[in-house]
């Protein structure tokens, strides 16, 4: 059979200052922060020359450093270093549980995580930390991965006003583009992908309904991965909807991102859609990089032409890229968006009413229904300080998921999003597409709430199928990046993409969810 890599451009506009990594890497390391890979790092402290406990000290130290005027660190682990201090004590004994082990890694804030607060952004969810961890995080521990903390995100995911500024949240405030700190960071995994592109961990986990991953991984400059639905679980994850959630791994090259997708994939009975994932065994992704995987490929490329002319003369160079590394590129144009638009919106307002409440009930003390937490921000200093909550106002009175209404809208919207790229690589004979992404960050203004021309995330979102985000092609004003998304449960024959792709590219996408 066939199998399927789609892979899509994105655009960034680099900034005209150095880069975060330009804040000097600590003294004494012996090696570059900002650049080392989780090879790398494994390297030195199997010789001996590294210890985790010192490298999640170094991190930390990064934080409290840089973080002040980043702010995207929502909250710290106690734990990290006695964590750290474990790694290092399995290593001595012969021990090490593999790749990410001693690896210190940042969560999204709508990740349960065991004593450390949750909170989604959200005030109403402030107090006694979940009991357990999501599924996700004990895969990181069980691997030896270091929690070192909670990245700031879009409050909700981006799912509480028509107007909100992407990277803000009630209990974090504002997360700012580590490379020009009045441009928004976009999100809704705002601070795990600026926390990544300032060297403030090696790897950040964000989520995606429909662009929350791969958005911020093209404003920030890194890679960033959202799985198919169902190879990673979203037990424990603050939902938007069960439909489309999904989590995945963010990071500065591919294959720190493929290292962590490996531990991060795996079924679990608290998540059904990871029963239904078609692979029926586990991957090594890593070993799935290497260079030349372009040659022979055919990609289309859905070029969103004439929408933004700096994405315009990204994708025109990333395409010389492709071409000159063997790959053949025609142009192709994706049916049904307007028919899929017009149905996945009001699909997710009853599933976010559906699904969000549900979680709420394993969270003692917090607000318990969708009308709690609107009277929860009506009575809040802060919450309803920059814009107001819109999308909660909806799903309180939306149909409930047995209306035959919205199963026609979610059943339209995931059959055609398919449909849309299935029937593009069938009939043109494709092994991937590739698109802009995003256009150029805007400015992050309270006033307005965010300001975009540019997505091309909803087909795969709504479809269920995994893309990635990385960086590429480097012009004198912008930068571009690539993602992939495979139809579900097939395996990509590699990643186009050198293991060690990296790097900014600048602010550049659409508020996602």
């Amino acid at each position: 059979m066939k199998r399927i890599f789609p892979v899509a451009c994105l655009v960034a506009v680099v900034a005209a200052v150095p880069s975060p990594a330009a804040v000097a890497a600590p003294a004494g390391l012996g090696f570059d922060l900002d650049r080392a890979t989780i090879p790398q790092l494994q390297h030195l402290m199997d010789r001996g020359r590294l210890s985790s406990a010192r490298l999640t000290r170094e991190y930390l130290d990064r934080i409290r450093t840089v973080d002040r005027k980043v702010r995207a660190v929502i909250a710290l682990d106690d734990s990290a270093v006695a964590q750290a201090e474990a790694s290092d004590r399995r290593r001595r004994a012969g021990h090490a549980r593999g790749p990410l082990d001693g690896i210190p890694v940042l969560l999204k804030d709508n990740i349960d995580t065991r004593g450390v607060q949750t909170t989604a952004g959200s005030r109403a969810l402030l107090g006694k930390p979940p009991a357990a961890d999501a599924a996700l995080v004990r895969r990181l521990r069980d691997a030896g991965a270091v929690v070192l903390g909670k990245a700031n995100l879009s409050e909700w995911a981006n799912f509480r006003s028509t107007h909100s500024s992407s990277g803000w949240s009630g209990v974090g405030g504002q997360t700012n583009n580590p490379y020009v700190l009045d441009r928004n960071p976009c999100g809704s995994s705002s601070g795990s992908g600026a926390a990544v592109a300032a060297s403030l961990a090696q790897v950040a986990i964000g989520t995606e309904t429909d662009g929350s991953i791969v958005c911020p991984a093209a404003a920030n400059g890194v890679v960033g991965h959202k799985p198919s639905l169902g190879l990673v679980s979203r037990s424990g994850v603050v939902p938007l909807s069960l439909e489309q959630d999904t989590a995945g791994p963010m990071a500065r090259t591919v294959e720190d991102v493929a290292i962590t997708l490996s531990v991060l994939q795996g079924r679990d009975r608290a998540d059904r859609a990871t029963l239904d994932y078609p692979a029926s065994q586990t991957r090594d992704y890593a070993a799935a990089l290497r260079p030349g995987a372009l040659r022979g490929a055919r990609l289309g490329l859905w070029s969103m032409r004439g929408v933004d002319p700096d994405a315009d003369r990204v994708v025109a160079r990333s395409v010389e890229v492709l071409r000159a590394q063997g790959a053949t590129v025609v142009e192709v144009d994706l049916p049904y968006q307007a028919e899929i638009g017009a149905v996945e919106y009001p699909a997710l307002i009853t599933e976010f009413a559906r699904d969000l409440p549900a979680y709420l009930r394993t969270r003692p003390g917090a607000p318990q229904t969708m009308q709690a937490l609107v009277d929860f921000n009506r009575n809040d200093p802060v919450e309803l300080k920059y814009f107001g909550q819109e999308l909660f106002e909806e799903a309180v009175k939306a149909p409930g998921p047995d209306d035959p209404t919205y199963k026609q809208q979610r059943e339209t919207a995931t059959t055609l999003a398919r449909r849309s790229i299935d029937e593009t690589l069938k009939a043109q004979h494709l092994d991937a597409l590739i698109a802009p992404t995003n256009s150029p960050a805007w400015k992050t203004d309270y006033e307005h709430g965010d300001a975009y021309i540019l997505g091309t995330s909803t087909p795969a979102a709504a479809a269920g199928y995994r893309r990635s985000r990385c960086p590429r092609a480097t012009a004198a004003s912008c930068r571009s990046g690539c993602r992939s998304s495979p139809t579900a449960g097939r395996t990509p024959r590699s990643s186009p993409w050198p293991p060690r792709s990296r790097r900014p590219t600048r602010p550049g996408t659409r508020p996602a969810t």
